[in-house]
């Protein structure tokens, strides 16, 4: 997979789906020469161009020599200070204060497998699965040396790359930047897509050209965010779901990160991802080394579905971990919507055994069981039960929701601590804070110094004696919160600024010290909803609550951007009740479990309170759920109607042997004077015939909320070039917020 051409200093990365080529150029400078579709052999067709630039300085060993500039050279880490005005990769500030570097090519080895990255989330793979460069370069002035990890997998179109920077000098420098990779296009013909949104409106999509000079999406919060992901794709003009060239880069980290493109004077392109430089200064010892986050890149010739499709079989296969990493995940109720922090034992039972004669199969029991704690004012870092709500403890109620044939699962916010608790009156000093000015409060609470190994082996062992204390199978751990004051006692002013960063570290070993000792439980990540809804939390946690939006129509669009990168069995969704409790909208209960469908499935509501009719819907929506879940949580998903353009959102559910469609569309408003709407399919066999098993319409749901209705169609077989090339008619329904589902069963040939 990994080949060095000595002759031509090439190194040629490939495998079945992309190549990538870098070139070193007079034994010293490393260039980014291709990345894109596999290639047999590369043998520089598209030569670099020897140009005098105006501007553009030379090397000092090349003084004469014109056409030689690194300010126009493809670098794969490009320094600063030495003719190149572009981005850096890095920046660093030696002890007499300056800031230049010049790095040049030392070693390299090529090995088999994937190597671990210091406590820090990687993707991994056995020894025959993966193969990976290593390059080192190294500073001219003996002072640092920088290692660029490349792996390729054999199984997937990805490239994962990441660095390490090692002082190697006798006194210590400071690092200002240190970008996990750095890559130059030799054109500007792209549009920029990204991820944006808030609280509640996660992951919604931008997309535009690339404009000349420099573009951030970035997060400075301490935390990847609600308004921003780590995530970029550059994509060709005319790329669209099924066609065209698309390529993107996804971090493995879950604090601040910048995703930056510029665009320079001679229309090439670079791009740059990793830990945000701003405020980051990292104090490098002799010996002391610096581990980047990993990023991985993904190469699409077929469009943003073959992308995503390259994103979501790397995640499951190379990311997930544990138990859960294949395991169909359980249907839920969770009491938050339904009571709040007003609840006892009584109820929460109540819930319980509404849940279990309607077939859902875990009891999640959210905020409010700790401490004191009946609002939001206090008791985060108390993780004692509440006695006076759970009079036989945590123990008792979990043995009682086991009883009811199903598993039980319990909130956890460990990483806040309200001002009102015991823990904050015993540890002021462990909270993030710094000299002379008050701390910020966000919902009432504050943030612990993970930074810190006694604040984190308080919050292992908290969690550890409350899990280890009763039957517990399912854990939503929370942070409703970003990061103030970013300061900690215990360190010397020197690294302050090293605090958010520290703090990640922190927070990954306390993960994989708890999931670890815990193996058993299914652990799901939360950030006030989707704001920490990133690959480096997925390594600990392999599923994530995608938003507290439960609304289903503002649900389309979260979960349609978050499939750009993260495949359905990593997002949380849940049927919750009419009027929406985020946006006041009244939505069909078919539409709300058919968004919900199509990720784990769960409801959010008191299910007690609801009518004959409604239970028996929501029956009716399990069953069918259970039939499909293995083809929406194990299998491949296609978008084919966005709602980000449209008044209709639809999307597709292929199972793994491929025998199984699940099809689902969404009407948004009903229109007067409205056209005939056609759903062509993608992904399917065209020569293979396919029989419509099942179909589900928004028709009869005034009259039994989700019963099955026949139409033409059902029962019939359609071959697969029609369904993609002709097309569904979808039947007219004059309703607003409409939903339709499909099951379609690929018949064997005859």
């Amino acid at each position: 997979m990994i080949n060095f051409d000595q002759e031509k200093q090439l190194f040629h990365l490939k495998n079945k789906m992309f190549s990538y080529v870098i070139e070193l150029v007079r034994g010293k400078y490393l260039l980014h020469r291709y990345w894109g579709h596999a290639l047999r052999e590369y043998r520089d067709a598209a030569a670099l161009q020897a140009i005098d630039r105006g501007f553009s300085p030379q090397p000092a060993a090349y003084e004469n020599e014109r056409t030689f500039s690194l300010d126009v050279l493809p670098q794969e880490y490009p320094a600063f200070g030495h003719g190149d005005f572009r981005i850096p990769a890095y920046q660093v500030r030696w002890a007499n204060g300056t800031g230049v570097s010049e790095l040049f090519y030392k070693s390299h080895r090529i090995f088999a497998g994937k190597p671990a990255l210091q406590g820090l989330p990687a993707s991994y793979a056995a020894a025959s699965e993966a193969e990976t460069l290593e390059i080192e370069l190294a500073d001219t002035q003996g002072r640092m040396q920088v290692f660029l990890l490349y792996t390729v997998f054999a199984d997937a179109a990805v490239l994962v790359r990441s660095t390490r920077i090692v002082n190697s000098g006798k006194e210590s420098f400071q690092l200002l930047q240190a970008a996990s990779m750095s890559l130059d296009f030799s054109d500007a013909d792209f549009e920029r897509i990204s991820l944006y949104g808030g609280h509640a409106k996660e992951r919604s999509i931008t997309r535009r050209p690339v404009v000349r000079g420099i573009e951030t999406t970035a997060s400075a919060r301490g935390a990847s965010s609600h308004q921003h992901s780590p995530f970029l794709a550059l994509v060709r003009p005319d790329a669209a779901e099924e066609r065209g060239e698309a390529y993107g880069f996804s971090l493995v980290y879950s604090g601040n990160f910048a995703m930056q493109t510029e665009v320079d004077q001679f229309d090439t392109t670079r791009v740059t991802a990793g830990i945000n430089a701003f405020n980051f200064n990292w104090l490098l010892m002799p010996g002391d080394s610096f581990q980047t986050p990993e990023v991985v890149m993904a190469y699409s010739a077929q469009g943003l579905n073959g992308m995503s499709q390259a994103f979501h079989g790397f995640y499951r296969e190379h990311l997930l971990r544990g138990k859960y990493k294949k395991a169909l995940r359980p249907i839920l109720v969770n009491n938050w919507e339904a009571t709040y922090f007003d609840f006892d034992e009584k109820k929460i039972d109540e819930i319980a055994a509404c849940a279990a004669e309607l077939g859902i199969e875990l009891m999640v029991l959210d905020d409010g069981w700790f401490g004191k704690r009946n609002d939001d004012n206090s008791s985060l870092g108390d993780w004692i039960v509440n006695k006076k709500k759970l009079p036989r403890g945590i123990e008792g109620l979990a043995e009682k929701v086991h009883g009811r044939g199903m598993k039980f699962g319990l909130w956890f916010e460990p990483e806040m601590v309200s001002e009102d608790s015991e823990l904050y009156r015993a540890h002021p000093d462990w909270i993030l804070h710094v000299p002379d000015y008050a701390p910020s409060f966000s919902r009432h609470q504050l943030v612990l110094d993970l930074s810190r190994p006694d604040v984190c082996g308080y919050i292992v062992d908290a969690v550890s004696k409350v899990l280890s204390s009763a039957p517990i199978d399912y854990v939503k751990w929370d942070m409703n919160r970003h990061i103030t004051e970013a300061g900690s006692q215990l360190l010397p002013p020197e690294r302050q600024a090293e605090v958010p960063h520290r703090y990640m570290l922190g927070l990954y070993d306390v993960l994989e010290r708890i999931t670890s000792r815990f193996p058993e439980v299914l652990f799901e990540s939360c950030s006030g909803g989707g704001g920490r809804f990133d690959a480096g939390m997925l390594y600990y946690m392999p599923q994530t609550w995608a938003s507290d939006n439960t609304d289903a129509i503002c649900r389309l669009k979260i979960q349609y951007g978050t499939s750009l990168v993260f495949p359905a069995i990593t997002m949380g969704a849940h049927v919750s009740v009419t009027p929406n409790h985020q946006v006041g909208r009244l939505t069909p209960l078919q539409t709300r479990a058919f968004a919900a469908m199509s990720g784990d499935f769960g409801y959010e509501l008191d299910i007690c309170c609801m009518s004959d009719m409604e239970k028996e819907a929501v029956k009716k929506h399990i069953e069918l759920y259970k039939r499909i879940r293995p083809t929406v949580q194990l299998g491949s998903f296609r978008r084919l109607k966005s709602p980000f353009t449209g008044n209709d959102t639809a999307w597709t559910f292929t199972s793994r042997d491929g025998r199984e469609v699940v099809v689902m569309y969404f009407r948004e408003l009903a229109e007067p004077c409205a056209p005939v709407s056609v759903l062509r399919l993608a992904g399917l066999e065209e020569e293979a015939s396919y029989r419509v098993a099942s179909y589900y319409s928004p028709e009869r749901m005034s009259h039994d909320f989700g019963g099955e209705a026949r139409n033409t169609l059902e029962g019939r077989s359609f071959y697969g070039d029609e369904l993609m090339y002709s097309g569904l008619t979808i039947e007219k329904i004059d309703a607003d917020f409409a939903a339709y589902l499909w099951i379609l069963e690929k018949e064997d040939e005859q």
